[in-house]
């Protein structure tokens, strides 16, 4: 299945095609090997089960055979989702051994830091796809009447560069990226692995002893507050417009101090009590800005201007070009917004909104 070609928007009408997980092409490219190393034949497409019961059909596109050893190597094919390692390659070697064990091989990274689902020094093969894999071999060595004392190394092609696109060298897994997927499905634009990310960037963070994180919402945030506070990569949580998540998670797991740091129209998104930053999901409201100019005595026809301003693009000029000075105002409702979903009074709260340049325009500090 082939990946479409024309960009897809989150407002397509037409059905997204769902995927396949890393740690689904990992299982299927393991079994086939598996029967090649018990067989000597390897077959040229492979059947696995899915933990919801699911039995897709992938194809081999490479394979090696010995005496020791078979590899047989998946094309990953993440439907219509824009996934970094869509059309990876992701290759599997199995070798008989005197027990059950996994291994990172070529562009599959390996775990540095505490926090994580595994052990520093493991293989970043989650346990979801390490479980997968169990289950699906197990199925063939039942069938063989053998044991399953084999090592299973993954690798995948270029996945040093991958992993550079990833969340991978923040969270200290290094090497290349990591096998995921609980489901084995891709679920276009699903928010639920961009999560799942924050939730390992606040883990890694607590684990290695972080008092102080930044949750930013896009890249040009992310190297401002970075430079402001000279953050290591592991303090600065890429929180997207999942502002909503990164709170429900922190609330039970806190961490002292906390900075949330974004653009001028996500951050009086969340000043309005928005826990979704999206434009998909939630506007900037021009009259709810004008009514934050006035409570500081902003002229009238300067809330005018606001309230009939079509974009958080064109408020912004008028604000520079008058020097206007709310923005702090608009900082200090958005860290009530936040202190007020986290109920948490042992965690700091400081908000910072930068312009499209970097330069800090407003800041609630702790």
């Amino acid at each position: 299945m082939k990946k479409s070609q024309r960009p897809i928007s989150m407002d397509d009408k037409r059905e997204l095609q769902r995927g396949w997980t890393t740690g689904a092409c990992a299982t299927a490219a393991a079994k086939a090997a598996f029967i090649g190393l018990i067989t000597k034949k390897i077959p040229s497409e492979i059947r696995i089960k899915l933990p919801g019961g699911q039995i897709p059909i992938f194809k081999i596109i490479d394979s090696k055979i010995s005496k020791n050893q078979v590899m047989t190597a998946i094309m990953k094919d993440a439907g219509d989702d824009p996934d970094v390692t869509h059309q990876a390659i992701i290759r599997v070697t199995i070798r008989n051994s005197d027990k059950l064990s996994f291994k990172s091989g070529p562009g599959v990274g390996t775990v540095t830091k505490p926090g994580l689902p595994l052990k520093i020094g493991d293989p970043a093969i989650n346990p979801g796809p390490q479980k997968m894999i169990i289950t699906n071999l197990q199925e063939i060595a039942d069938k063989f009447e053998r044991d399953l004392n084999v090592n299973i190394e993954i690798s995948v092609d270029g996945g040093l560069e991958l992993a550079k696109k990833t969340w991978n060298p923040r969270l200290g897994i290094v090497g290349g990226i990591s096998i995921l997927g609980t489901t084995g499905i891709v679920i276009p634009y699903s928010c639920a692995a961009w999560i799942a990310s924050i939730h390992q960037g606040i883990d890694v963070a607590r684990a290695t002893k972080i008092n102080h994180v930044a949750a930013c919402t896009g890249r040009t945030s992310e190297e401002a507050i970075s430079e402001l506070y000279d953050f290591s990569p592991a303090a600065v949580l890429d929180m997207g417009d999942f502002v909503g998540g990164t709170l429900k998670y922190l609330k039970t797991h806190p961490i002292r101090k906390f900075t949330v740091a974004g653009g001028f129209g996500k951050i009086t998104k969340l000043a309005a009590g928005h826990m979704d930053l999206h434009s998909s999901r939630s506007q900037v409201d021009p009259k709810f800005i004008a009514s934050i100019a006035r409570s500081i005595d902003t002229p009238e026809h300067l809330c005018e201007k606001i309230n009939n301003a079509e974009s958080a693009g064109d408020i912004l000029e008028i604000i520079k070009n008058n020097n206007l000075t709310f923005c702090n105002e608009i900082a200090d409702l958005a860290k009530s917004v936040i202190q007020t979903n986290l109920v948490n009074d042992l965690i700091e709260i400081e908000v910072i909104i930068y312009d499209r340049q970097g330069i800090m325009i407003g800041r609630e500090p702790f």
